[in-house]
């Protein structure tokens, strides 16, 4: 009964909720009428901003806070240089923070010392700056990662994971908090929503670690929190379902009660469920399914219409085999018809041009036909591009490929 009432809370919570809505933006260049292929007037193009392992930025840890911030500004400007209108920042990687947080220690990312302030306040910049230049800043966080590595005495003494070891899971090399405990999903929660309480982010966004990608030989262990909690299911992947499902109906209200223009996005591995598997599946041979796999039944949040948007990682070139983009989309596509969650799809520029990528990477127009491809599907409302130093640097011109043909003017993103 305490399950059912929990749920059902939840439920009547989202159940107020409605889509954000606003002015109409100005029509992009060749833009087609509301509900018709085509440009839209109002179109997703974002770019991931990844800060876990200094990826994009910063490029390095422990650069002063003045290095930082220009870097940081010149990856908007290179935004908004490619007619862009949407950052997506990570600002918490490895459950750390980007912000000065009561609950999680600032990220090694910056100072490369978990727990040392870096002297300015990234995400409060960023926010403040990708307005002052036109772009949303949407904040994006990673529920359950805790650590890449598995030696608690590596994190600060103060980190959460340490004050409650019975947490964390070591898993793959890697520590995560344990999703299926609900004094865990309450923290994760309570430390991602500081950040929207303090900073006017356009949204909330997750990126598509839930429960972590299977490791051969290896076992996510949480039996005693399945004894404790899952006494309802007698299939413990459907629990560990059930209890990804609670974290987004969750968070989904509260998002609202605290910001209620803030939207919430996630950003899943492209593929549901293979055909092989369920009728209802892509016809696609992925060998990660993420229903089956990560646990989350990201089909069913956007039929649902749980969140106000969906960034599947169709990180996939047309015609690859195992997962072809020209298959996807249309898959993507007619999921989201009828729901109100908008549709905007992931796209792999870090592999253009990448020699270890197959010969379709090697061609600069790739990219830009995704876009030419998503435009006969009304349903589709943007793309959204993986990586920011990879649109810096275009090793071999896709992203120029892409705004000379999908972007001559600027668009507001869709509301």
């Amino acid at each position: 009964m305490g399950r059912l009432s929990r749920r059902a809370f939840a439920l009547a919570a989202l159940s107020t909720l409605t889509s954000a809505s606003g002015a109409s933006a100005a029509p992009a260049q060749g833009a087609a009428a509301p509900g018709a292929p085509g440009r839209r007037a109002g179109e997703m193009r974002g770019v991931w901003l990844a800060t876990v392992q200094n990826r994009d930025w910063p490029s390095r840890p422990g650069m002063t806070a003045a290095e930082q911030r220009t870097e940081l500004l010149a990856h908007l400007d290179t935004a908004v240089r490619g007619r862009l209108n949407t950052v997506i920042l990570q600002v918490r990687p490895t459950a750390d923070a980007l912000w000065p947080s009561p609950y999680e220690p600032w990220s090694q990312f910056l100072t490369g010392t978990q727990g040392v302030a870096p002297g300015w306040d990234p995400l409060g910049t960023a926010v403040e700056e990708a307005h002052a230049r036109g772009l949303e800043l949407h904040a994006w966080f990673n529920p359950y990662r805790v650590a890449n590595h598995t030696d608690p005495a590596r994190l600060v003494a103060s980190h959460p994971a340490r004050r409650h070891p019975d947490w964390v899971v070591p898993y793959g090399g890697k520590l995560y908090y344990n999703p299926g405990l609900p004094e865990v999903r309450a923290f994760v929660q309570d430390a991602m929503l500081d950040a929207v309480r303090k900073y006017p982010v356009d949204a909330v966004h997750f990126d598509d670690y839930f429960y972590p990608y299977p490791v051969a030989g290896q076992t996510f262990d949480d039996d005693a929190a399945f004894d404790r909690y899952g006494g309802g299911f007698t299939d413990r992947a459907a629990w560990r379902r059930d209890n990804i499902d609670r974290l987004v109906l969750e968070m989904a209200a509260r998002i609202k009660r605290i910001r209620p223009a803030t939207r919430f996005g996630i950003s899943p591995f492209g593929v549901w469920r293979n055909a092989g598997t369920d009728p209802l599946g892509s016809d696609t041979r992925a060998g990660v399914q993420t229903y089956d796999d990560l646990h989350a039944d990201t089909r069913k949040w956007v039929r649902e219409g749980w969140i106000d948007y969906l960034v599947p990682q169709l990180y996939w070139n047309i015609g690859f085999a195992a997962a072809d983009y020209a298959t996807l989309l249309p898959w993507w596509a007619e999921t989201a018809r009828g729901s109100r969650t908008k549709l905007y799809l992931g796209e792999a520029l870090y592999k253009a041009g990448d020699p270890a990528q197959p010969a379709a990477w090697q061609d600069p127009a790739e990219l830009s036909r995704h876009l030419t491809l998503a435009r006969g599907h009304a349903e589709v409302r943007g793309h959204v591009f993986f990586a920011a130093k990879d649109v810096a640097a275009d090793r071999i011109g896709a992203m120029a490929r892409v705004v000379a043909d999908h972007y001559q003017r600027p668009a507001k993103p869709p509301r």
